[in-house]
């Protein structure tokens, strides 16, 4: 019998996956995957960053698409005064634009689209029934000087603040309280001009936690689509206490050194979440699935639950691929990432926590995952003691149980797998099954585990650890562990 789990509009397989629905036949092999997976990554990259060669190179352009009319009100920025050069600021074009279209809810809502062109504005708001579309060459660019940055109360479920006590800057697209708002264009892009943050951050000139390139909070209904979201001046996009969020066909680009804190999607608290079909490259964590920070978070009390994660090609020499935490304290569970490609990577999948956490990591399932050049594979890690001040409980401790993996394959990986779970923090609950992954050093013990329990089930290289009890493929036991707190854990390679 297989036990199935209904997650809002999702649902999902929890112990057999029914790849017949999701992959085509073609893929069943993971070598066929990871070649496409591979030809895809590098196609992408090569039209997703053709500016930077466009000095170099020209290029025969397809003729400019017509604009979809996906709303009964449609506007275009030029209507309220804007103007693409580059220099001009748009702030109040945008802003007079989105105000007649908050005028329209009752009738469908209305349609912004920004044409191509340079578009400079500083930080606006969106409004319900929205959808703000962006042609082809349409570049929004976030003014630099941050005095034009309007600074915000610290997000209530991590205190003071992320970076700074007091105050924070809000993002250049930002949205509170909304329903039905649609980001979506032909590959358009939203560019936060962040070098000019990085380096006063690294230079400690900022007062306030910098702010996000597109947040959306207390909301629900949220589609974004068909853009490219590049250079941050902090976390890129960035999903607050929302239900009900799809996140399609996004790129998401920052330097992978050098940029400090740009993770590409942060969902937090959030509930009935997809994020699928995106290509991903940054200088943090791809994915980082939050639901506040210690003593905060556990006080705010909401969880992120049934997200889904799939069909996604990461990078990230800083942090990880996909992440879960550190700061979880509300709470992580239902989460299925599958069909995962992390590449040049210094981690691929981390669940990050600490004691003082408080709050859960539970029911997460990996399936299907691609690894190439990674130094770490899976990471689950204890002991991430970075905390917002002095008022956490270090008794308040995360529960991490029921953590599946199934489908790992990968090469060049120095690592395959290090859960380095405490007396204080088990984890509990893990299984592995059908992994295979190409290593880099073959003399180490590099299935790396502390106080952990759970299973294997049929083959799994390289050999694992002896904390987990062994079963064969028709999940009869075949060998009992009683060393779940045996450590081996070793930081030095």
């Amino acid at each position: 019998m297989v036990e199935t789990a209904s997650f809002g509009r999702f649902h999902f397989n929890h112990h057999r996956p029914d790849l017949k629905r999701w992959i085509p036949a073609f893929l069943s092999s993971h070598r066929t995957l990871f070649t496409i997976l591979w030809i895809a990554a590098f196609a992408s990259v090569f039209v997703w960053q053709r500016n930077i060669v466009e000095g170099l190179l020209t290029f025969r352009r397809a003729p400019a698409r017509p604009l979809p009319r996906l709303r009964p009100a449609v506007y275009n920025l030029t209507d309220f005064g804007g103007v693409g050069d580059g220099v001009t600021v748009n702030t109040e074009a945008f802003e007079r634009a989105i105000s007649a279209i908050s005028k329209l809810g009752k009738k469908g809502g209305g349609q912004l689209n920004v044409p191509a062109g340079n578009w400079l504005t500083a930080p606006f708001n969106l409004t319900s029934h929205m959808t703000l579309f962006l042609d082809q060459d349409a570049v929004i660019l976030g003014i630099q000087d941050e005095k034009y940055w309007p600074l915000m109360p610290p997000l209530p479920s991590y205190g003071y603040g992320r970076e700074h006590r007091g105050a924070r800057y809000g993002s250049l697209i930002h949205g509170q309280n909304l329903k039905d708002v649609v980001i979506t264009g032909h590959n358009g892009t939203i560019n936060g001009q962040g070098q000019t943050w990085w380096k006063k951050y690294r230079q400690k000139l900022l007062n306030h936690t910098r702010g996000p390139l597109v947040q959306i909070m207390w909301s629900s209904d949220i589609v974004i689509s068909n853009i490219t979201l590049r250079d941050s001046p902090f976390w890129t996009l960035h999903p607050y206490d929302c239900k009900n969020v799809t996140i399609k066909n996004v790129t998401i680009l920052a330097p992978i050194f050098e940029a400090p804190n740009t993770d590409g999607i942060d969902p937090d608290s959030c509930e009935d979440m997809v994020i699928e079909d995106c290509y991903i490259s940054v200088g943090d964590d791809g994915i980082a699935i939050k639901s506040g920070w210690d003593q905060y978070g556990v006080a705010y009390g909401r969880p992120s639950v049934n997200i889904l994660i799939r069909n996604l090609v990461i990078r990230s020499m800083v942090s990880a691929g996909v992440s879960i935490g550190s700061e979880m304290s509300g709470g992580v569970s239902n989460v299925t990432v599958e069909n995962l490609l992390v590449w040049n990577s210094r981690r691929a999948v981390r669940i990050k926590t600490s004691p003082g956490r408080g709050g859960y990591v539970q029911h997460i399932n990996y399936r299907n995952l691609t690894f190439d050049n990674v130094r770490v594979g899976i990471v689950i890690k204890t002991d991430y003691n970075e905390h917002p001040d002095d008022g956490f409980d270090p008794k308040d401790l995360p529960i991490l149980e029921d953590i599946s993996f199934t489908g790992v394959h990968g090469q060049g990986v120095r690592v395959p797998v290090r859960i380095h779970g405490s007396e204080e923090i088990p984890v509990k609950k893990v299984t592995f099954r059908d992994m295979s992954v190409g290593i880099t050093y073959k003399k180490k013990h590099i299935f790396q585990c502390a106080y952990v329990e759970g299973r294997v089930i049929g083959t799994v290289f390289p050999a694992p650890c002896e904390n987990l009890h062994r079963y064969d493929e028709q999940e009869q036991l075949v060998k009992h562990s009683n060393s779940q707190n045996v450590t081996d854990i070793d930081y030095d390679f």
